[in-house]
């Protein structure tokens, strides 16, 4: 086995490479107007630190968000390409799972990214394998009253101190979590969801009202 995973849902463009084992190499650079420049780059480097080419590859795991529309997509894209070139299945792992699995957190806790609007998404976690319903995006206000008490981990825990006062590392999400976390789910025989994105809310880019068509004369 050789996991190809990828992350593009957070600031950090990140990948991993897990042999069904370990983690053989790993990179996250945090630029979030870069995914698409930074994406290939990553998949390169982290292929030549463990002295692999990518057609050792035998399934791609991708973060599915939930995420800003422009830099999750650049994740998804690219990794249902890879998979379609090297013919291995993709499969998909929420984000917040991800730095869920990452945590140093015992008993209940929250994962909280920046939605960006003053929001953030969310989630509630028993442990670091366990989510306890779908991923949410609210004003952290909003929900002070059913996350309060809990450590929180991610970078919306950490921008919001107000609702999240016990906040925690990690702040973005690593390709090795994905893969480390999608090694021990494939081991166990686990289903994975479609390789779809999270997107939870519209994109912010619309078509503007009142738009006048022109044709030509």
């Amino acid at each position: 086995m050789l996991l190809l995973a990828l992350d593009t849902a957070t600031p950090a463009v990140t990948a991993a490479l897990h042999d069904g084992e370990r983690v053989v190499a790993e990179t996250s650079q945090v630029d979030a107007r870069r995914h698409g420049e930074l994406l290939l780059p990553a998949v390169d480097r982290v292929l030549a630190d463990a002295g692999l080419k990518l057609e050792a590859v035998t399934g791609v795991v991708v973060g599915t968000g939930p995420g800003p529309y422009t830099g999750l997509r650049v994740g998804l894209v690219t990794a249902a390409s890879f998979g379609s070139v090297l013919g291995v299945p993709v499969h998909g792992v929420c984000t917040l799972d991800g730095l869920a699995y990452a945590a140093e957190v015992e008993g209940p806790f929250v994962v909280a990214t920046d939605a960006r609007r003053k929001e953030v998404y969310w989630a509630r976690y028993e442990d670091r394998r366990t989510r306890t319903g779908e991923p949410a995006v609210d004003r952290p206000a909003e929900i002070a009253e059913r996350v309060a008490g809990l450590p929180a981990v991610g970078a919306g825990a950490l921008l919001y101190p107000d609702t999240f006062p016990d906040a925690r590392a990690p702040e973005h999400v690593s390709a090795a979590a994905l893969a480390a976390l999608a090694a021990e789910r494939l081991a166990a025989g686990e289903a994975f969801p479609d390789p779809r994105p999270l997107y939870l809310r519209r994109p912010d880019a619309q078509v503007p009202k009142n738009y006048k068509v022109v044709t030509p004369k």
